[in-house]
């Protein structure tokens, strides 16, 4: 399986970042900065680095995590049809 066969892909910031706010972590996402995926249901893609231009178009339902993985930002990217 896939990352882009899944319906919802929880990701962490990568190297080492972390933001304070739900609006800093959407920020970045939206800046197309990257992201470490952090979802068994990933299968062989947990653990790889992952950023918007990669899910855009596919439908996936994205959990960020933030404020030193405590809080869940979410951000939805509409299937391409």
């Amino acid at each position: 399986m896939s990352a882009l066969d899944v319906k919802y892909l929880t990701v962490v910031p990568a190297y080492g970042r972390d933001y304070p706010s739900k609006s800093r972590a959407i920020a970045d996402w939206n800046d197309r900065k990257d992201f470490l995926i952090q979802d068994i249901g990933a299968g062989a893609d947990n653990g790889r680095y992952v950023s918007r231009n990669d899910l855009e178009g596919t439908g996936v339902t994205v959990n960020i995590r933030y404020k030193n993985l405590t809080m869940v930002a979410v951000v939805k990217h509409p299937a391409t049809k």
